[in-house]
């Protein structure tokens, strides 16, 4: 029986700082409402053209206690080659049976990142593969870890848009997600202190107009849920069933 308290939502990164972007607010808002919530990073960024391994590591610890995740952990997979093999999803395995979450808010399915949908496909696999017990995988006392696999499994949007299947609220969350994002402060533009201030080289994500692309699509996503803004999520095993359709939908869709 595993000594770890069990967890509702765990969101999967392929790189520190993926899920601060793609659903940060949503679990900010998590947090807020009492959910215990943790991140997986399966990867230490260490091919990332700006920071280091540590740095980084010293960030994704910052952007967690401000987005008040419990749990945060690194796997060490090899950036830029996230093989989906066995020892890398026994590796997510033994993390999912440990804290044995319902909800896994994984990568985007496309992206111009190959390691992205390579994680995301990574952790689908082994997400199912948790729930047979003849996948063998040990606690650190070296007992047999009991089968658990999560109820459900939803992508994050990154740089390929898709139609998503629902659209978190994060209005009140967005400032705080903002701040988490802004903890990476080796990797995107954060404002004028660190405008120019270093030699490395410009990326997708460091270029000042990135921020403001990623804040505009927010406000797309939540205008058209009558929201401020809104994180996009495609559920991957839709269509997704109701036994009572009025109860499913009866929150009032505030349209403006």
């Amino acid at each position: 029986m595993s000594t770890l308290p069990k967890f509702d939502v765990l969101a999967v990164g392929s790189h520190p700082d993926d899920v601060e972007l793609g659903c940060g607010g949503t679990i900010a808002s998590l947090v807020d409402a009492g959910y215990r919530v943790g991140i997986l990073d399966l990867t230490r960024g260490e091919l990332g053209s700006r920071g280091t391994p540590d740095v980084r590591e010293q960030e994704a610890s910052e952007a967690a206690d401000i987005l008040g995740v419990e749990r945060r952990v690194n796997l060490g997979i090899p950036d830029g080659n996230i093989k989906n093999s066995k020892k890398n999803r026994l590796k997510v395995i033994t993390e999912l049976r440990a804290i044995r979450p319902d909800i896994l808010l994984i990568p985007a399915p496309d992206c111009r990142h190959p390691d992205h949908p390579q994680g995301a496909r990574l952790v689908a696999d082994a997400s199912f593969e948790a729930g047979l017990s003849m996948m063998k995988t040990f606690d650190s006392s070296g007992l047999v870890q009991p089968t658990w696999r999560p109820l459900h499994i939803l992508h994050y949007m990154q740089s390929i848009p898709f139609e998503p299947t629902l659209v978190v609220d994060v209005s009140a969350y967005w400032a705080k997600r903002n701040e988490a994002v802004r903890a990476f402060g080796s990797q995107f533009h954060t404002g004028a202190d660190n405008a120019g201030s270093d030699d490395q080289p410009e990326t997708f994500i460091s270029n000042p107009a990135f921020m403001d692309w990623y804040d505009a699509r927010a406000r797309t996503y939540g205008y058209r849920i009558g929201a401020t803004f809104g994180e996009p999520f495609l559920y991957r095993h839709g269509p997704i069933g109701t036994d009572d359709l009025v109860d499913m939908l009866k929150k009032e869709k505030p349209f403006r």
